[in-house]
């Protein structure tokens, strides 16, 4: 499933084309995708500017002149392409061509900045949903949620804070959207390496008996900036179904030190060899020799 790189990477791909235009027309070509469409979809859709595009967690936020907003979720497999006129997506340096076959090709919004956003989904686990922004803190798919790791709330005192007592990993606390959110399997795996924390040990030892962040917590939270904001500049992490909105890959599956490396040697040369546990049903990769 995509991460929050590959959400924010889909987010700056929409935005030349969507932010300022207008809805001319929208299709919904099924009743459903993960879940069926509101009865009004098209109708609240259609007629209205996308003022801006913004990104909560793996949810991409479409926010209209009605004063509704476009909630969006990529799923399993769900992608976007954006369509000038007659011509199709732009190649570049990653490049992986799409399928010929738009069967799976489920939503399309034309604008009037003369692009069709196409929301292409073959598993239809992904899904969209039209919320008035007045009701989004009630919203139960938004209800919860952790600050955002790269928004300035994010620090080493509040994620010792939402850790002191918890009894569970560190692996297992980091993937709780509550205690943060977007982040998933592999930007951890990373992140704990990148910290030298071990993904086995208590989420508890982020902090002190005053619940103070200890220096883990200070190294992770800086382990976490720099995976994320280096992932996005990479346009994501392409394992099997992410594409950015051009139809490129992501390339920052090149840059894994542990993810999907299990038996290879340790890339910081401590003679540590890559190793693969399962947790909370998840796959970890993480060198037992220097992450402790």
């Amino acid at each position: 499933m995509p991460e929050l790189p590959e959400v924010e990477t889909v987010r700056r791909g929409l935005q030349p084309a969507m932010e300022g235009s207008k809805i001319v027309k929208a299709e919904a070509r099924r009743k459903d995708l993960r879940f069926p469409f509101q009865k009004d979809f098209i109708a609240r859709l259609e007629g209205q500017t996308v003022t801006g595009l913004g990104r909560r967690a793996k949810y991409l936020m479409a926010d209209l002149t009605s004063g509704d907003v476009l909630l969006m979720h990529l799923g399993m497999s769900g992608s976007f392409r954006v369509q000038q006129g007659n011509g199709g997506e732009t190649p570049g340096q990653f490049h992986h061509p799409r399928g010929e076959d738009r069967a799976h090709d489920h939503v399309v919004f034309h604008m009037s900045s003369g692009a069709s956003v196409v929301f292409n989904d073959p598993r239809r686990f992904g899904y969209m949903k039209i919320i008035a922004r007045k009701a989004l803190e009630h919203e139960p798919l938004l209800k919860g949620l952790g600050p955002e790791p790269l928004g300035n709330e994010f620090d080493a005192a509040m994620l010792a804070g939402s850790c002191a007592n918890k009894k569970t990993s560190l692996k297992a606390a980091l993937l709780d959207q509550r205690v943060v959110a977007g982040l998933g399997n592999i930007y951890v795996c990373e992140a704990l390496f990148r910290s030298q924390l071990s993904p086995r040990r208590l989420a508890a030892t982020l902090a002190t008996k005053k619940a103070e962040p200890t220096d883990h917590a200070k190294r992770l939270v800086t382990a976490i900036h720099g995976v994320l904001n280096q992932a996005i500049k990479a346009g994501g992490s392409s394992i099997s179904d992410h594409r950015q909105t051009s139809g490129e890959l992501g390339y920052f599956q090149h840059s894994f030190k542990v993810y999907d490396r299990e038996g290879e040697p340790c890339p910081d040369g401590c003679k540590g060899t890559i190793k693969r546990i399962v947790q909370n049903g998840r796959s970890t990769f993480f060198c037992p020799s220097c992450q402790k």
